[in-house]
Parts: structure tokens; C-alpha cells; sequence
């Protein structure tokens, strides 16, 4: 990576603006179809980038299985205690003894579908096809496996059993890769099942195909049979994953409680688990129910009596109880419900009849009135409510968590102010109702409450582990629970924590992943650390220069670590887990096939902000054939979302801005100043500021890429984005049309007041003021410079249609040519369908390379 400061480009940039410009055959129907085939070109051309560790001999050994080609694959044996990797039998013999077995193999394509191990090494039991054979790793001698043998290997992964209705993808997190391999005897058909639910189709897998899917974490992929019938279901994780299809799905793989607990900590890391409600006391003597909007509670024998009498529909308790552990007090909810705002919209061109469609849904903008939650107390001994008094906890955003002390003295809750600026824990006394503050969190600015929440209870000593990021960085705090105050700070530098995997309360010990903590790598790599309580004894358990993933023995002893950049594939490595030493390196991907493709390595670049100092992170993406004498205008993908950071960091064979780069572009994608993952400073950019998204340092940087890399034209830069990156690509041409000249924006959230009320008031705050306007693209309309191409879809349920119509009308009003493209039918993210990615290129190749697309046009039916 290379940094350059604003000071040094101006000189730079005079040369770079001396160059002329080189006309080019760029747009042309070549170029097209390359940037079509460009997926399934650069698919499965990556080897030794992965592997699934199979445990035995208690953790001491582990094999797996290694793609090393296209078509061909290794087993591994690794010795954990012995420090040793060696192949895990002689290919070579075991392929000669399966052809006397009429069993076609080869050294590098052996048919083994799973391995049991002798953990003394004299054999090795082998499934091929259904059927079980022994190996007798002396003599290489093969006979079927004694019936009643004893196993030791872990079974393949699996599709998991669908389980009820097929379900929409609801997130889209990192970027990662499924493996569909089709074990059956037919072929299967892989669907993605959009943000409708809808069955995207991804098409067929011949019987034995391996198929490498690109996809994002949380992403629900579904296999069927020929008939359409469901076999299974994916949901992407963060870790790249394979799943082999039998015909049915086989029976989830077993693990330890250590893994169990990781697998569970993994989900709970944005929040961690509340107390459930309930309407059964504890001793089983009582039962909370609803009556004309009033607590009521009845004994076994079916008496019942009121609790609370003055509910009523618009101010009523809910169905949310939370009993005293001693079953002598009721913790109920009560809500005040007020008037929700109803977005409509008309399906203009719906598939079962001609007329078209009006459709609404309950869609709450900034500053409309909420709910409000209070929490109300009874004492089932005087049959009485306990007065609470509320002065902590007014004008609430959210009131949650409540959660009982194990004395059954008192219980808390954490109270989010309206505004995200205060953040209590609260403590009521169960006698008396006084409240008193265990946590108070303040920010000028905001608390982000929705990204960077940690709370645990440590009941056996009074204390509570907290984050904050008051020091200026996300860190965790140990709070003693009584007094209310911190004891120390557990974690604490110049770094972040990213997020909590687990707190093992025996040992006093928390593990989580931290970005930053290398200080000579990039600050948005996850590493994987362990800290005491009280600060002492921080270990970083990964070094590799990349972003972490681990997966942990089943004793918790070891780990694979596998780490990547988007310039290096994986490199897998086992490490123990008591300091993060090197037990010994695994595999190393190679990426030789895929290079000689054509594939061009992306680059990692930085340069500094608009403050001179802070270090700004983006990828530089050029075409297959890319040439450094040519000239080639420059595109930002756009996302500045400040609820993350959105530069990739992990390796993949393709990125989807390789495919626009192909039609001959440099292409280029950024976190500027505004997003987060880095100090609090750099995050409280976006503060009421959403329309700056980060553009004064997107521009130096891509002014200091062009002065390394001349035959960036900087005469020709574009931006594209979607939904809060539609916001931002307008804001460019709006407000720095002098720098970016063509803009793409898909169901831009363009006015803060028109979207959805969390994500805009975290960062635009409330009440509702003069900065919403300041920063709306409909007040910015006039100052439009340049081409601007607006997509939406006209049902679009995450942010209005409206809001993209509004700045059509500003535009109009301001006298301002532009594109507008209204996909009839279509949700959120339209520019992101065929068509849509279609029209976006033809766009750029039409405004920025000067040239009519030569699209591929596809034949008529």
C-alpha cells in the first residue's frame, strides 16, 4: 500500500493532467461480453484457499481434504503435538488399490467422500459411494469395514433440512463464498432468495458439479431437486463455507460445547441475550394475563383478580411480564400507542390483472411520535401497584433489557434517549421504586447504540462489563454493578474493539475481535484477542498481515486461523490458543489459474484525509486487459452508511466492480471520513453532516491515486450508489460536479426526513432541525453539474419512492437535465437487477468513455 499526503499531489497532478488522452475501443460488445463472463471466468480457479478440519485421537490429529486444481484434491493428516503436516496416506498406493477394486481413481482425484482414522495410524477406513472400506496403511490392502467398527471422523457438512416457509435474505453482511457440490444422482437446481423471498435461479448443477457462489453473509440460498422440490437451505456466514448435496440433508454435524458456545456467542454479538418474558411466575403458583388492557393474575385453582385498572386501548399494558425470581413481584410493560405513519404506493404493472395496485405500510419517518415503553410494578402480596419514578427515563427511544437481580430486590433496564445522545442502565429498587443510575453514557454528538452495544451481567460479583467509546475509542469497561462506578478499564489504545465473542466468567477472561490493534496493518482487519477483566494479560491470537477468521479445536485448545486481503488469498495457519503461537502453517492459496486468466490482482491503496493526517483506506479495481499506456476514466462505488465500513478487506476471485471495470474503467471504492470502524472523531464527521458522506477525502484520494497511476483521467471521474450510497453518488454531482462528472444513484434515501426514523435520527439527530434540510438533495438540486441518472423502484419498502420523485422535481424546477429510470414492480435496489446493472454501465460507458454501448443483445423469443 502506498500513502500520499494532500501536500505532495499538486505538483504530481500537473503531470498527471499533462498526459493526453488515448482514444480507446472501451464500451465495445467485446467488452460487454467479457464483463458477462467474467464471474464464471474467474470461479474456481483458486486452490488450497480452505479447508474443513475433521478432529480425533481427543483433538491430538486432525485431516482434511484440499482442492489443489480444478478437478483434483489432497488429504491432509496434521499432528498436532508433533508439529507435523504430511499428506494423510500415499495417494499413489491408495489409487493403485482402488483400480483393483474396479473403483476408477487417480493419486489426485480420489473418490473418498469421508475418512475414519486409526488414531495409532495402522489404517485408515474410507466412504466411497455409499460403501465403507479399510485401508491397511502397510500393505495398502483394501477389504469392506468390519460391520459394528467403531467411528472416529467427523461427517461432511451438509445442507441443513428446511424448516418451514422459505425465507426472504434479510441482511447483507461481508462478502463471502458457498461451495454447492451435488452428491446426488440428478440435477439440482440453486435459487437465491431475494429481499422479496422471491426464488432468484442461479442455475443447474450436473450430478458430481461444484459450483463456487459469491454471496453475502446472511444471504439464504435454496437447493432443489429437478421437480423443484427443496432439498436444503444455506444461510451464508462469515466464513466461507462448502455444503455437499445427498439427496436428502444429512443430520447436523455434532460439536463440542466449546464450539457450541462460540457458534452461539457469534450471534450474539451485537446484543447480548435479554431475560425472557414470561407469564408463569417462577414457583408456578401464578399466571399474568391480559383483560380489557389490564394485568390480571390467577392461581392454580382459576381465582383471578386485577392488578392495574385504568389501561385502556390507547394507553395499555402489554403481554410482556417479568416476574421477581420469588414470584412476589410482576414487572409489567405499558405502552402509550400513538397514530403511525402509512407510506402508499401504486403497483403500476402488477402480474394477475391489468388494474393497478394501491399498496401501503406502516413506515415511521424522523420525527414522527413513537410508542412509548414504561415499565410498571406490582407487588402480588398487597395486590398494589410499586410507583416508579421516571424522572431517568423520560422521553425514551427505547426502554429494554429488564432483567431482575437473583435477590429479587430490584431489576434494571437500559433506557435510550430519544436523540441517541444518553444511554442509562437503571437500577429500581423493588420496595421503594427509587431509580438510580448504574450507567450513564453522553455524547455530543451521538451514541451508537445500534453498532457498538455490549452489556454483561456478572451476578456472582456485582460487576458488569460495558462498552463505550468515551476515550475517543470503541473499548470495554468493568463496572461495579453497586456503586455504579468503573472498577478499570479492560481494553484501551488507539485501536477498536469490533465486538464480544465470549466472556468466560471463571476465568475472568473476555475474547473478542479487535480492529487497529497491528498498527502497521490496516485498522480495519479483524483480529482475534483475549483480555483479563481487569486489563492484564491481552493476547492477539492472529498476526498475518489480513482479515481473521478462526475456527477452534473441539477442546479449545488450537485454531485455524485463516486470514486473507483482497490482494492475497487465504493463508491457513494452526495456532494455539493459549498465547496465538504457530503450531504450524497449512495451506497457502495459489492463484496461478486464475492470473493467467487474466485476472487482475486488485490494490490496496491509501492516502491522507482532508486533515492531512488520518490515513484514508480504499481498493483500486482495473480490467482484464488492463494496459498502463491507455487512459481510462475513473468510478466510485459509494456507500457511506456511518452504521459501518464497507471497503472490502477479505480475498475474493471476483468483486462486482471488476465486471463494470471490464467495459474499461478504473474502479475504485473507499471509506472516507463519516463511516465506522475507526475512532469516534472519525465517525462524528457524519454528525448532521450526512450529505458530506466522506467526498472531501474520497477526492484526495483518488487525486493521489492519479498521481501515481497517470492513465487515471481524472477528466472523467463518475460515482454510483445505492440507497444511502444513492444519497451520497447525487450529493457528488450536487455539490462537487466540478470533480465528479456522471453520477448513478438506485432508491436514494436523499431527504433525511423521508427515510426510516432509526438509521436517520442516530445520525441527524432530534428534534428534527435545519440541518435535514441543509443536507436534503432536493435543497441541494440546484447546484447539479454533470450527467445524473436516477433509478428507483416504484416498491420500494426500505426507503419511500417519494424521496427520489421529490428530488425529480426539485431538478425539474431547478431547470436541470437529467435521467430518471422507475422499474415497475421492483423493491429496493433496483440498479442492482440485470436490467438495472445494464442501464448503470451503458450509462458510464455513454457519458464518461464517449462511445454507444455495443452491448450483447439478447435474441427475441
Amino acid at each position: 500500500m502506498r500513502v500520499f499526503s494532500p501536500a505532495n499531489l499538486f505538483s504530481l497532478l500537473a503531470l498527471v493532467l499533462l498526459v493526453p488522452t488515448v482514444t480507446l475501443g472501451q464500451g465495445t460488445k467485446t467488452d460487454y461480453e467479457r464483463a458477462a463472463t467474467l464471474p464464471e471466468l474467474t470461479r474456481g480457479k483458486v486452490f488450497r484457499d480452505r479447508i474443513e478440519p475433521h478432529w480425533f485421537d481427543d483433538n491430538r490429529q486432525m485431516w482434511y481434504k484440499v482442492r489443489t486444481g480444478p478437478r483434483e484434491h489432497e488429504f491432509i493428516l496434521v499432528n498436532v503435538e508433533g508439529r507435523r503436516r504430511s499428506p494423510a496416506f500415499d495417494h499413489q498406493r491408495l489409487a493403485k488399490a482402488l483400480e483393483e477394486k474396479e473403483i476408477a481413481a487417480s493419486p489426485d482425484r480420489l473418490p473418498i467422500e469421508n475418512l475414519d482414522f486409526d488414531p495409532a495410524g495402522k489404517y485408515v477406513d474410507l466412504a466411497i459411494a455409499g460403501r465403507w472400506w479399510r485401508c491397511d496403511l502397510k500393505s495398502y490392502g483394501l477389504s469392506p469395514r468390519p460391520s459394528g467398527a467403531p467411528t472416529s471422523g467427523a461427517a461432511s457438512g451438509g445442507l441443513r433440512p428446511w424448516e418451514g416457509d422459505p425465507r426472504a435474505s434479510q441482511e447483507t453482511g461481508e462478502e463471502t463464498t458457498v461451495t454447492f457440490i451435488n452428491r446426488t444422482s440428478s440435477p439440482i437446481e440453486l435459487f437465491w432468495l431475494d429481499l422479496d423471498g422471491k426464488r432468484q435461479s442461479y442455475g443447474r448443477l450436473r450430478p458430481g458439479q461444484e459450483y463456487q457462489q459469491h454471496t453475502f453473509a446472511g444471504h439464504v440460498w435454496l437447493v432443489t431437486d429437478a421437480q423443484s422440490r427443496p432439498l436444503g437451505v444455506k444461510v451464508a456466514e462469515e466464513t466461507d463455507a462448502t455444503v455437499e448435496i445427498r439427496g436428502k440433508a444429512p443430520p447436523e454435524r455434532q460439536t463440542s460445547p466449546t464450539a457450541d458456545a462460540a457458534a452461539q456467542s457469534a450471534k450474539q454479538r451485537r446484543r447480548p441475550p435479554r431475560q425472557e418474558s414470561s407469564a408463569r411466575s417462577p414457583d408456578g403458583r401464578w399466571e399474568a394475563f391480559l383483560k380489557d388492557h389490564n394485568v390480571y393474575v390467577r392461581d392454580a385453582t382459576g381465582t383471578e383478580f386485577g392488578l392495574s385498572h385504568d389501561g385502556t386501548a390507547d394507553d395499555e399494558y402489554g403481554g410482556r411480564f417479568y416476574w421477581s425470581p420469588d414470584s412476589r413481584k410482576l414487572l409489567a410493560v405499558r405502552t402509550t400507542h400513538c397514530e403511525e405513519r402509512k407510506v402508499y404506493f401504486v403497483e403500476s404493472s402488477p402480474r394477475d390483472q391489468v388494474q393497478p395496485k394501491l399498496h401501503s405500510h406502516t413506515y415511521v419517518k424522523p420525527g414522527d411520535p413513537l410508542p412509548i415503553d414504561r415499565p410498571q410494578l406490582f407487588d402480588l402480596q398487597t395486590k398494589k401497584p410499586v410507583p416508579i419514578d421516571h424522572s431517568l427515563y423520560e422521553t425514551p427511544w427505547s426502554i429494554d433489557d429488564y432483567r431482575w437481580t437473583a435477590d429479587s430486590t430490584g431489576f434494571t433496564f437500559v433506557f435510550n434517549q430519544r436523540g441517541h445522545q444518553v444511554l442509562r442502565l437503571l437500577a429500581v429498587d423493588a420496595a421503594t421504586g427509587s431509580v438510580r443510575a448504574i450507567i450513564e453514557e453522553r455524547s455530543p454528538t451521538f451514541i451508537d447504540y445500534s453498532g457498538k452495544y455490549f452489556l454483561h451481567y456478572l451476578d456472582a460479583t456485582d460487576e458488569l462489563i460495558w462498552m463505550s467509546e468515551r476515550d475517543g475509542w470503541n473499548h470495554l469497561y468493568l463496572y461495579d454493578a453497586k456503586r455504579g462506578r468503573v472498577k478499570n478499564q479492560i481494553t484501551k489504545g488507539p485501536w477498536v474493539v469490533r465486538s464480544v465473542d465470549r466472556v468466560d466468567e471463571a476465568k475472568r477472561q473476555i475474547w473478542f475481535r479487535a480492529g487497529g490493534i497491528h498498527p502497521e496493518q490496516d485498522p480495519y482487519y479483524i483480529h482475534y484477542c483475549r483480555v483479563n477483566f481487569d486489563g492484564s494479560g491481552l493476547t492477539v491470537l492472529t498476526a498475518g498481515d489480513g482479515t481473521h477468521k478462526i475456527d477452534f479445536s473441539p477442546d479449545g485448545k488450537t485454531f485455524i486461523d485463516t486470514y486473507s486481503r483482497v490482494d492475497m488469498p487465504p493463508a491457513i495457519e494452526l495456532r494455539r490458543v493459549a498465547d496465538g503461537s504457530l503450531v504450524y502453517p497449512l495451506e497457502q492459496g495459489t492463484l496461478d489459474l486464475l492470473l493467467h486468466s487474466g485476472w487482475q490482482r486488485p490494490e490496496r491503496f491509501v492516502a491522507k484525509g482532508r486533515d492531512g493526517t488520518t490515513d484514508i483506506y480504499g481498493v483500486i479495481f482495473r480490467p482484464t486487459n488492463f494496459d498502463p499506456k491507455k487512459r481510462y476514466p475513473v468510478i466510485e462505488d459509494i456507500y457511506a452508511g456511518p452504521q459501518d465500513s464497507f471497503v472490502p478487506k477479505s480475498f475474493h476471485n471476483f468483486f462486482p466492480q471488476q465486471a463494470l471495470a471490464e467495459l474499461g474503467f478504473i474502479v475504485v471504492k473507499i471509506d472516507g471520513m463519516g463511516t465506522s470502524n475507526r475512532s469516534k472523531k472519525f465517525h462524528d464527521v457524519c454528525w448532521k453532516n450526512l450529505a458530506d458522506s466522506g467526498l472531501p477525502d474520497r477526492i484526495l484520494w483518488i487525486l493521489a491515486a492519479a498521481a501515481r497511476y497517470p492513465y487515471m483521467d481524472l477528466d472523467r471521474v463518475g460515482i454510483y450508489g445505492g440507497s444511502a450510497g444513492g444519497q451520497s453518488a447525487t450529493a457528488a454531482v450536487m455539490t462537487h460536479g466540478d470533480f465528479y462528472k456522471a453520477a448513478v444513484a438506485d432508491c436514494g434515501c436523499h431527504d433525511n426526513r423521508m427515510d426510516k426514523i432509526w438509521w436517520n435520527e442516530q445520525w441527524m439527530g432530534w428534534p428534527v432541525g435545519p440541518q435535514y434540510r441543509a443536507n436534503s438533495n432536493v435543497t441541494l438540486a440546484p447546484g447539479l453539474k454533470g450527467k445524473l441518472l436516477l433509478i428507483v423502484g416504484e416498491m420500494d419498502t426500505n426507503v419511500d419512492p417519494a424521496s427520489t420523485m421529490q428530488v425529480v422535481d426539485a431538478l425539474v424546477r431547478a431547470d436541470k437535465d437529467f435521467e430518471l429510470l422507475v422499474v415497475p414492480g421492483s423493491n429496493h435496489g433496483a440498479a442492482e437487477s440485470p436490467y438495472g446493472r445494464r442501464r448503470r454501465a451503458d450509462f458510464f460507458v455513454r457519458n464518461l468513455l464517449g462511445v454507444e454501448p455495443r452491448r450483447v443483445i439478447a435474441p427475441a423469443r
